[in-house]
């Protein structure tokens, strides 16, 4: 189990530490929306790992599993579900205040989250944070940044934003301040609202720790790649008996039940190189930028052979790739894992657009280096062009 890097009172720390284990796994809505766990987790060494439904997949070569079972010196605290973009990952960055400074991240990447729509605004709704929607309205200042994020959430939220918080992002999306009455009222909202985190919301964590435990017993005894790439191969050979190689759990029980030969050229007309996605993917990275955090990105990839079932174009695949590339390494996010081209290696994929058991071992063999080593300090600059829609709708060829 890991090993918080400090303790208080022996009695006080086991407890906290136990809860913030499970709260680690759980993938708890409330924990992602809340900020008392998040923060304390932080403050004990845990590493922020932001994704969206890939991170729920439990199998032994999870980020999750490895660390625990093998004692190593960092454990992920996953914040992600399905459905979760780079807008709601940015609302949940806000639940964290200052605790993000200088801190290492991992953040999986979904070529899937770019589409023509971008954030979807009941996913959004669903996973809205209200500890963070609020946050971030009283931190904003009448910058290019902050009033484009304010006009983000305004569109994406919807009615969804509430009456008080819409009011509040009109006003900061036309650079204006808010008013000492709106101030008053969300700074005492929020200190209701960060009080019912801490009493209530840690009560209610769902418990993934038999998963966990279960994934480890069928690790070998000791943190041997060899050993852990011939075991992602036996689980791989065991659990893909179909034409796609993917999981027989989700051929079975997703694919076959709603007639797979509907899924034909179903997505040939797929593009992701045009999105507002684009745009909410910056304001992370201004984020990121904005408390020097060392992060490493996952680009993972597209199962090869469900794409061309499917009929999604691997060359509007490369093009995706390449500008999320793009985007990244010429504002100084030099940490990026480029698995983007393994979509047809045997056992990468659990199931169409997921990481399994060789590709959760390929993530693990770039993220354990960057977690347990030394790294340069990063130098990032923001370019405002990457906030602009002629860049949410370029092609990179």
């Amino acid at each position: 189990m890991f090993a918080p890097h400090h303790k208080t009172d022996e009695a006080g720390a086991q407890a906290d530490a136990s809860l913030i284990n499970k709260a680690a796994v759980s993938l708890s809505s409330n924990v992602y929306r809340g900020q008392a766990l998040k923060n304390e987790a932080l403050e004990l060494g845990y590493v922020p790992f932001f994704g969206s439904s890939e991170l729920s997949r439990m199998d032994p070569l999870h980020p999750s599993v490895l660390a625990d079972k093998y004692d190593r010196d960092y454990q992920p605290f996953l914040l992600g579900k399905p459905g979760t973009q780079s807008l709601s990952q940015l609302m949940a960055m806000q639940t964290f205040g200052n605790n993000l400074d200088h801190k290492k991240v991992v953040f999986i990447l979904s070529p899937q989250w770019f589409t023509k729509q971008g954030q979807n605004h009941q996913a959004f709704n669903f996973y809205k944070t209200s500890i963070g929607d609020i946050s971030w309205t009283l931190r904003a200042t009448n910058t290019k940044v902050d009033r484009i994020t304010a006009k983000r959430l305004l569109k994406v939220a919807g009615k969804g934003g509430g009456t008080m918080q819409r009011s509040a992002w009109k006003r900061l999306a036309r650079g204006e301040n808010l008013t000492g009455n709106q101030r008053a009222y969300f700074e005492a909202r929020l200190h209701v609202l960060q009080n019912e985190d801490h009493y209530f919301d840690q009560l209610m964590v769902t418990n993934r720790m038999v998963k966990l435990a279960k994934a480890e017993k069928q690790l070998p005894a000791t943190d041997n790649n060899a050993a852990l790439t011939r075991l992602a191969d036996r689980l791989g050979k065991r659990d893909t008996h179909n034409r796609f190689d993917i999981s027989n759990a989700f051929y079975r029980h997703r694919l076959k039940p709603a007639g797979i030969r509907h899924f034909k050229n179903s997505q040939r007309n797929f593009d992701y190189r045009r999105s507002p996605e684009y745009t909410d993917f910056e304001l992370v990275l201004n984020q990121f930028a904005s408390h020097h955090t060392n992060t490493m990105f996952i680009l993972p990839p597209v199962n090869n052979k469900w794409a061309a079932y499917t009929g999604l174009s691997q060359t509007m695949l490369r093009q995706t790739n390449a500008k999320l590339k793009q985007q990244l390494a010429s504002q100084g996010f030099t940490n990026v894992v480029d698995l983007s081209n393994q979509g047809g290696q045997k056992y990468f994929m659990s199931d169409t657009i997921h990481l399994g058991w060789r590709g959760w071992l390929a993530v693990d063999q770039h993220v354990k280096p960057f977690l347990t080593q030394k790294q340069p300090t990063p130098h990032m600059h923001i370019k405002d062009y990457y906030l602009s829609k002629t860049w949410a709708n370029h092609i990179v060829h």
